[in-house]
């Protein structure tokens, strides 16, 4: 893929500029609107393909543009890229209906979000289940990003077909198109690994063999119609492995390498360092081997001293996870010695991984502070740098002086602006105490005065704190941003919209209310451009799942919380009702893992700045009354570090945050906190010893499975398992909250059981709202009765 440029004093090798995947969403969220637009009925499958295909065109252009030399395709996706694979090989579950051959889009959108019904058979094939369609795919967090994947699913024996040409198509999309593209592919351990079984004991990397067959046939496809290199992506070699999921790693490129030979692989993996991992990636038969230098910076010599002399190195020196704007001068410093020693054609520079998960354009941005744009770099200024990278290290650097300058006297402006800088921060983090990581008793003395205090029946039900953010809504908070609407209107239509959440839940029964958070556009953001030390963009949105995007908030310096934020809103809503009103905050982990965060100090620095910031709201919503407070930690174990060896120090800052933010309050104030999708074996030591009063969990698409640990471990606090799933449009019945319950009450005890749904409503439509919650009450009540 390499060529030769002559420059005025030498002949070098270019050195090819890759990126390994692109945002997908379309730079006006284009995605986004087409996909709720088919789901609502308001176009037809031809419509929402011609806009997929207008974006990948676009995409493939963009980057053209920029100065890339290896585009990838099939890094495109209508939801997720392991949905994709899953289709791809036929790994469809029973309960969908497949019955094979190609997989019909309705079952795709049924994995990913589930389906509803009335008892009929879908047009895909499978019959509803009792009146209310079928379950999506359990989803969780793509490593530790922000990205969420659809869990396949895995049983003993599984054969796989081709029964998805998307790459093939894809790349010959690209290529009609003008564009040589790089496809890429989910590697097939990384696929098996990231899979689950309900099966006991099942190791689902035994299905490898079955599985190799669907990958040479699309890989010989793909051979056949003129692609060069093949993108296979094994993030799993930055994990924890052992001999079996090596061995599996070279059974898998073995048995490719022999089958097509023709096709030259660029094996990447990213997200860390491959650690003890290297030998193995060395030394299996690919072309080419990707490394992730910004969260494994220390791997490059390493490797570079025992890679087999043919092999390409992809080096990954610019930040695919974060917006910061690279220092140039500094990266070349490191790299010009390995070009050196390698040659051009050995070399390629790229992103640490897939630019999926930063936004799209900084040049879209109109309203950031000078300064800070000036430290930024979205995914399009990402490309360019790296195109600078390749043009200096090529022998070009005079051509790309201007850039280099620019970027060196960027960063130099950076670490001394006093915008990042606050003295009084300083002070007050120096001042943390023991004290002050602590409640004042343990759990059971402060259940006993808790439990007086509030006289809640068992099983108590309630919700995690959003209502649906309803179009009204949406276009109230759009028209007030732009001026047209007036603070006194729009107070007062939130005001209306908070009480009518308020009658309504009095009305079904629920026993502990929230106000909505109707005046929240997110629950990151709201806090942020409360908070000193955070910016915010104005299309920087990159996916979360699906056609849920975000804006994560822009951490660049010190944090503090110049005023109350919730105060006024939770007096209002508590003064509406007799009933507790829980208090909602969002949590300094959870804060930190969802924003862009700063990289000039060290991560849990961060954390413990922002856990003072709540904890002066926590303090204050207290003095004026409220008795239960949530903090949500819904990103704590998303944040937990990729090697098992890192994993105390991550959890003991992060644990600390959560303390430092919640122990400034008296025993009978009620602690909640909730946390979304996790593998809670994985951190239950740290869940404890956050010391919440309550804690809530997304349980319902794992059948309560993830409550298997705090059985185990004898988890003594209270716990609200996730009834429903709020991911999914469907509506259960009291037939299948109850059956779940039932399940809950095998694992704990009745007296530490709250009953509410697996998340926050605010995504979901009131007609699926309010059957569904109506329902919960009903489960709860019919469970009373069986205590």
């Amino acid at each position: 893929m390499s060529n030769s440029s002559t420059s005025t004093t030498l002949t070098v090798a270019t050195l090819d500029v890759a990126t390994l995947g692109t945002p997908r969403i379309g730079p006006r969220r284009e995605l986004k609107t087409a996909l709720e637009s088919f789901w609502a009925g308001k176009i037809d499958e031809k419509s929402l393909f011609a806009t997929a295909a207008e974006l990948r065109a676009a995409n493939w252009a963009r980057q053209k543009a920029r100065g890339v030399t290896v585009i990838p395709s099939n890094d495109f996706s209508l939801y997720d890229q392991v949905l994709d694979t899953s289709v791809m090989v036929g790994a469809i579950p029973a309960i969908y209906g497949w019955k094979g051959g190609s997989v019909p889009l309705a079952t795709y959108f049924a994995m990913a979000r589930g389906s509803e019904g009335e008892g009929e058979t879908c047009s895909h094939g499978h019959a509803h289940h009792g009146g209310h369609g079928v379950p999506a795919q359990e989803m969780t967090k793509w490593f530790d990003t922000n990205y969420h994947y659809m869990v396949p699913e895995f049983t003993r024996g599984q054969t796989f077909a081709l029964s998805s040409t998307k790459p093939i198509d894809e790349y010959k999309e690209a290529k009609a198109l003008g564009y040589q593209t790089r496809p890429v592919l989910v590697g097939p351990v990384t696929f098996l690994k990231l899979g689950k079984s309900k099966e006991e004991g099942f190791d689902t990397l035994s299905l490898l063999d079955n599985l190799l067959p669907v990958y040479v046939e699309v890989l010989k496809r793909l051979a056949a119609e003129g692609a060069e290199w093949v993108q296979i992506d094994e993030p799993c070699l930055v994990l924890d492995l052992d001999d079996t999921a090596r061995q599996a790693l070279r059974r898998a490129y073995a048995v490719l390498a022999e089958a097509v030979p023709q096709i030259r692989i660029m094996l990447a993996a990213y997200f860390g360092d491959l650690g003890d991992n290297r030998d193995t990636a060395l030394a299996l038969p690919v072309a080419g081997l990707h490394l992730d230098l910004v969260r494994g910076a220390d791997q490059l010599a390493a490797v570079v001293a025992k890679a087999p002399k043919q092999l390409v190195l992809s080096l990954g020196v610019i930040d695919g996870r974060n917006i910061w704007r690279a220092d140039l001068p500094s990266l070349l410093e490191k790299l010009e010695p390995v070009v050196a020693g390698l040659g051009g054609g050995r070399v390629q520079i790229a992103p640490s991984c897939s630019m999926l998960h930063v936004p799209i354009d900084l040049d879209a941005e109109t309203g950031l502070d000078a300064d800070v744009k000036e430290w930024l770099a979205f995914s399009l200024q990402k490309m360019s740098e790296l195109a600078v990278l390749g043009r200096a290290l090529s022998g070009h650097r005079d051509e790309v002086a201007d850039q280099i300058a620019a970027s060196k006297a960027a960063a130099a402006k950076r670490k001394a602006s006093p915008k990042i800088h606050n003295p009084a921060v300083a002070k007050r983090m120096q001042a943390i105490t023991d004290q002050m990581r602590r409640r004042n008793s343990p759990f059971d003395a402060r259940a006993k005065i808790q439990h007086a205090r509030f006289g809640l029946p068992l099983f108590p039900t309630t919700t995690i704190g959003s209502f649906p953010q309803t179009a009204d809504v949406r276009k109230a908070r759009a028209a007030h941003t732009k001026g047209t609407l007036g603070d006194a209107q729009y107070e007062e239509f939130l005001k209306e919209e908070t009480a009518r959440a308020v009658r309504w839940q009095e009305e079904i029964g629920l026993d502990v209310l929230v106000h909505g958070e109707f005046e929240r556009n997110d629950m990151v953001q709201y806090f942020g451009e409360q908070l000193e030390g955070f910016t915010f963009t104005k299309q920087g949105w990159v996916q979360s799942y699906g056609s849920r995007y975000v804006r994560p908030p822009v951490l660049f310096g010190d944090v503090s919380r110049p005023k109350p934020m919730t105060l006024d809103w939770w007096r209002y809503s508590q003064s509406l009702t007799k009933r507790p009103m829980k208090a909602m905050l969002t949590g300094p982990v959870t804060i930190l893992n969802w924003s862009f965060v700063r990289d000039d100090v060290a991560r849990s620095e961060a954390c413990r700045q922002i856990a003072l910031a709540i904890r002066d709201e926590v303090v204050d919503l207290e003095k004026a009354g409220a008795r239960m407070i949530q903090i949500d930690e819904a990103a704590l174990r998303e944040g937990l570090p990729l090697r098992r060896s890192q994993w105390t120090t991550y959890l003991d800052w992060a644990v600390e945050s959560f303390r430092l933010c919640s122990s400034g309050v008296a025993d009978e104030t009620q602690i909640h906190t909730h946390m979304c999708y996790s593998e809670f074996n994985d951190i239950i030591d740290a869940i404890g010893a956050m010391d919440a009063d309550v804690i809530s969990i997304e349980t319902s698409r794992s059948k309560m499975e993830l409550l298997d640990a705090f059985k185990t471990y004898r988890y003594p606090n209270e716990i609200g398992p996730g009834v429903y799933d709020i991911h999914s449009p469907r509506v259960p019945d009291v037939a299948e909250m109850k059956e779940l319950l039932v399940l809950a009450r095998k694992r704990l005890n009745d007296a530490q059981i709250w009953i509410n749904p697996d998340c926050g409503l605010k995504t979901r439509k009131w007609d699926e709202v309010r059957p569904a919650l109506v329902n919960m009450v009903a489960a709860a009540k019919e469970l009373r009765a069986l205590a």
